[in-house]
């Protein structure tokens, strides 16, 4: 039997354990985990924007509060 044959005899709770299990296991090695070209041009826009405009931002505890209080 294959492996996914065995995997989707699983109740669903396990499945979804097993696959965080091998997430886990790859996000150690993030070296491996490729950045698509995307995410890189959306970072170094934002650094850019950031950089142009310092004070253009929030605080973190400001909208950290803001977010709790809105769930």
């Amino acid at each position: 039997m294959s492996l996914l044959a065995e995997f989707e005899k699983l109740p669903i709770e396990e499945q979804i354990r097993v696959v965080q299990a091998f997430w886990d296991h790859i996000a150690e090695s993030p070296k491996y985990i490729p950045i698509p070209k995307w995410h890189k041009t959306v970072l170094e826009r934002r650094q850019k924007e950031g950089s142009e405009a310092p004070d253009s931002g929030q605080d973190w505890a400001v909208v950290k509060k803001r977010l709790l209080e809105a769930l």
